[in-house]
């Protein structure tokens, strides 16, 4: 098939030549129930983001699985995943598959960790223990990833290292402070997981 014409604006070299196949790329984002996940991939994703969301009740309230005492605002919860791509490089697409933060759906964290490259576990400094879980599951599976402290308005601010020593987090993975609501930052926080699992992964 020729290659496209050069007046396609936009279009990456991998959606107008096919003879070059893109790199495709599997990324999960984790972290505890409001932290910015669902923020993080609708701020990046150059396609309309897939969400799986729906609206909080007082049932679910009652479990103590949503607590929103430090997320008053926060109205919608992911139920099973969002889903987002970002092409990073010339040939490099990400695609990013963001979990779901409630105790009661963690039985797909297996299917969505499956085949990634890296994980991103956001903190969210209001609430530091609740991203424990998504740190114990990226350790007990193997899978590279980077933490991202993700600060909200009228949260305390923690220098990398505080962050680092409250989490346990080893020496060798990144933390890294971001905004999830920002598309470069979170693009940079990306880029970061990329290089760390490459120089993870075995020769």
């Amino acid at each position: 098939m020729p290659a496209a014409l050069p007046d396609e604006e936009g279009a990456q070299p991998w959606q107008t030549d096919h003879s070059r196949a893109p790199i495709a790329t599997k990324i999960v984002v984790a972290g505890g129930f409001g932290a910015g996940k669902t923020t993080l991939v609708g701020a990046v994703s150059e396609i309309t983001p897939l969400r799986t969301e729906t609206l909080m009740t007082e049932a679910s309230a009652d479990t103590g699985d949503d607590d929103l005492d430090a997320t008053p605002d926060k109205v919608t919860s992911t139920v099973a995943m969002d889903f987002g791509r970002i092409t990073l490089d010339d040939d490099l697409v990400l695609y990013l598959f963001g979990t779901p933060g409630q105790q009661r759906f963690w039985f797909m964290w297996d299917d969505l960790v499956r085949g990634a490259l890296g994980g991103v576990v956001l903190a969210d400094t209001r609430r530091l223990t609740d991203c424990f879980t998504a740190l114990d599951y990226m350790e007990s599976c193997g899978l590279p990833y980077v933490v991202a402290v993700n600060h909200f308005e009228g949260s305390a601010r923690f220098e990398v290292d505080e962050v680092r020593e409250a989490l346990a987090v080893p020496a060798h993975v990144p933390v890294l402070v971001m905004d999830a609501r920002r598309r470069i930052s979170v693009v940079e926080t990306l880029l970061a997981l990329v290089r760390h699992a490459y120089d993870a992964a075995p020769q």
